[in-house]
């Protein structure tokens, strides 16, 4: 069964990654190692993940996979150079940062997921295997055809692409961004629970709340939501559904008038 098809000004990616701190709002630094850990996710998905801590770079590794694999279904081989690559996910081309991709592949291939939406399951690594050519640059990576089953009928989301990319190395607005991407109308949260949700290291609640309001302005710059946070620490965010989820709320809505 191949992805689903999906323009190319988004990212198509499955739900789960993005409602839950599989790839975390984390910053630059030493990787702890997981060992199927319970990942915290929003109710109705169940995650375990082995590996090391994945962060938002990685989802753009990620995400720039499964767009390349799009075109010939999961399970084929994506072709490319590290040029075209980092290019594509707005990084420098040098040294240091093909180097980088080197890991990043690395992770993601080492990363082992277990989650559960439904009845759609999935586990396994975030990618099959790889190869490359290290004189010209130029890799093979061939996608798990099972990780389809972590799409489903409406278990994915596109990604604004270009909005996203507005928030490099910004980790808490770009995880913010893929969160509420999931939401046709987002649900008032506690800021405890964003702080849960998106696997930050800050300890302390009131020193995320402060990072959580800035990361909530850069977002607002970068997509025109608009957000408050109650007297009850309550996130209120505001934004319009795109058109595939207005047609999503329109079916629920009918549904519901003829129950």
């Amino acid at each position: 069964m191949p992805l689903p098809i999906w323009p190319d000004q988004v990212r198509g990616v499955p739900n789960v990654a993005l409602r839950s701190a599989l790839f975390g709002a984390i910053k630059r630094g030493p990787r702890r190692y997981m060992d199927r850990e319970i990942v915290t996710s929003l109710d109705g998905y169940e995650v375990r993940y082995t590996g090391p801590r994945l962060d938002q770079a990685d989802l753009d590794v990620w995400e720039q996979c499964l767009h390349l694999a799009r075109q010939g279904g999961v399970g084929c081989r994506i072709h490319f150079t590290a040029h075209s690559f980092l290019k594509n996910i707005h990084r420098s081309t040098g040294g240091k940062d093909v180097e980088w991709l080197k890991s990043a592949f690395s992770r993601l291939a080492s990363a082992v997921i277990e989650a559960k939406h439904g009845k759609f399951a999935y586990f396994g690594p975030m990618i099959q295997h790889g190869g490359r050519d290290d004189e010209t640059g130029e890799y093979c990576i061939e996608m798990n055809p099972a990780i389809v089953a972590l799409y489903g009928p409406d278990g994915w989301s596109q990604i604004d692409w270009q909005q996203r990319q507005q928030l490099k190395r910004q980790p808490l607005a770009q995880w913010l961004h893929g969160f509420y991407s999931t939401h046709a109308q987002p649900f008032p949260l506690k800021v405890k629970t964003l702080h849960q949700l998106s696997g930050s290291e800050i300890k302390q609640l009131y020193h995320f709340r402060a990072e959580l309001k800035a990361a909530l302005a850069k977002l607002e710059e970068a997509t025109g939501w608009s957000w408050n946070i109650d007297e009850a620490d309550l996130v209120h965010l505001n934004k319009i559904p795109t058109p595939s989820q207005s047609k999503h709320l329109l079916k629920k809505n009918k549904e519901k008038s003829t129950k």
